[in-house]
């Protein structure tokens, strides 16, 4: 099949991607197209950048055309579960584009901002709905969200998912579902885990489809590794920004700290960047998103959580700035690169303390990616003494660590003892603070002085002694 005509695909469909731009179908396309058509039970094995949302969004809205009826009330006919809130509303974003002629409804679940407006859009039903699940599950408990009557279920990047730490929310959503019902599952890899939680979802003998060996990556990205010291690691990614063909940069680290850190050392060596990750607000991401998209900004932080959200044409380089923990997350990050059968760079940063990580990266993805040695490089000394004369870096303090609460010196400390001349003495316990200074009973014994006598404590409760009863006695 040289072409979506030849899919069989709905006239509107059709002309919404020619106003795309899209004329040929990609291998996952081409061959998860029909089977999904069809109503059958997919499992798709396709990286990043492969077309892999096209290849359900589109047979899924040709299906909901062909039998078309109300959308059941709080609920969907179907659900697309998705691990970030980028990748949700790039999902929902082709939905509507592909349906535009089509009258269909899609709405956008995530968390980070108001149920109100959620709620209200699923009080009437929807015909697609794109959600995370941990909202998803919000809005199912509270009794607002109903997916008993879901035609169609599709699980997108199940391997992100997992990392995440979702499978529990994934299989709660799905004992919600009703059991006749489609199932899509896609995923860039497929570790053992995947294959568990795929023969729980889906039904016997679903459709296989792979276009790539697992955790391989894409040929056109031209990959290499740079040896450096991790406190020369700024100054090196620095010299990269010197190429004038890093028009459009992502930068992936490890920890959300260490991706403010980074946007703010490019930010002051004049190089327009803003850090991505879940510590910051929703509005923070769409906006950092649109600009590096419309390329108001050069370089975009972000962490893992990220990585398959961020769908951006054009993208030049993917600098790893800290390799992943987890092998198969290189596969994903330096997929944001060489999208659509564009080219790209990948340029991984790798201190001694992570070579181990990329042995296991090697050994994933089955290559042996080219290493130049910039160690004890004196030029790139030089330039991390300047760096340092003209931003000192400070160094890390815990601000639990310090003293009193919450982070700020001096708060709830206890005041210190003084004497009579003022001077501070030593704490001798709580009693012990309250006594006037120079109150030493034992030393004023040894001198001969007596001691003060004690006032004997007031009993307020004593009752009269000629009395019974406790009453006052007659003057």
């Amino acid at each position: 099949m040289t072409d979506f005509a030849s899919l069989g695909l709905a006239k509107p469909l059709l002309s919404a991607l020619a106003a795309e731009g899209y004329t040929k179908p990609t291998p996952i396309q081409a061959q998860a197209i029909p089977l999904v058509m069809d109503g059958k039970d997919v499992l798709g094995i396709a990286q990043t950048g492969t077309g892999k949302t096209a290849a359900f969004a589109l047979p899924i809205l040709h299906r909901l055309a062909a039998n078309r009826r109300p959308a059941p009330r709080r609920g969907c006919r179907c659900l697309v579960l998705s691990p970030t809130r980028e990748l949700a509303t790039q999902i929902a974003e082709s939905f509507r584009a592909y349906g535009a002629g089509m009258g269909m409804t899609v709405q956008v679940v995530f968390g980070g901002v108001k149920y109100g407006p959620q709620v209200r859009a699923l009080a009437g039903g929807v015909d697609v709905l794109v959600a995370t699940p941990g909202r998803l599950i919000d809005h199912i408990n509270e009794k607002v969200a109903n997916l008993s009557e879901t035609e169609i279920f599709v699980l997108d990047e199940a391997d992100q998912m997992l990392d995440m730490g979702f499978v529990v929310p994934i299989r709660r959503i799905a004992k919600t579902l009703p059991r006749v019902r489609q199932n899509l599952f896609f995923s860039a890899t497929m570790p053992s885990e995947i294959e568990k939680l795929a023969a729980e979802l889906l039904n016997p003998n679903p459709s296989k489809v792979s276009v790539t060996p697992q955790a391989t990556t894409v040929e056109k990205i031209e990959q290499k590794v740079l040896f450096i010291e991790t406190a020369r690691k700024r100054v090196l990614l620095a010299e990269l920004f010197d190429d004038p063909a890093m028009k459009r940069v992502l930068v992936f680290t490890r920890t959300k700290r260490g991706a403010d850190r980074v946007a703010k050392g490019l930010t002051t060596i004049g190089i327009e960047a803003a850090s991505i990750h879940g510590d910051k607000s929703q509005g923070q991401r769409e906006r950092a998103l649109a600009e590096f998209k419309a390329g108001k900004m050069r370089a975009l932080v972000a962490t893992d959580i990220a990585a398959r959200g961020i769908d951006v044409d054009g993208v030049t380089h993917v600098i790893q700035f800290e390799l992943p923990n987890v092998p198969e997350a290189y596969v994903h990050r330096i997929g944001r690169t060489a999208r659509a059968g564009a080219g790209g760079a990948a340029i991984s940063l790798v201190a001694d303390d992570e070579r181990n990580l990329l042995r296991d990266i090697q050994k994933v993805t089955r290559q042996v990616i080219p290493a130049w040695d910039r160690r004890n490089d004196k030029v790139l000394a030089q330039a991390q003494a300047a760096m340092a004369s003209v931003e000192p870096e400070k160094p890390y303090k815990d601000p639990r660590a310090a003293n009193g609460r919450g982070g700020q010196p001096g708060r709830n400390k206890k005041p210190a003892a003084l004497d009579a001349s003022g001077k501070a003495q030593p704490d001798r316990g709580q009693r012990a603070r309250h006594r006037p200074a120079g109150y030493e009973p034992l030393a004023m014994a040894a001198a001969g002085e007596a001691a003060p006598k004690r006032k004997k404590p007031r009993n307020r409760n004593r009752s009269n002694s000629s009395g019974g009863g406790g009453g006052l006695s007659a003057s």
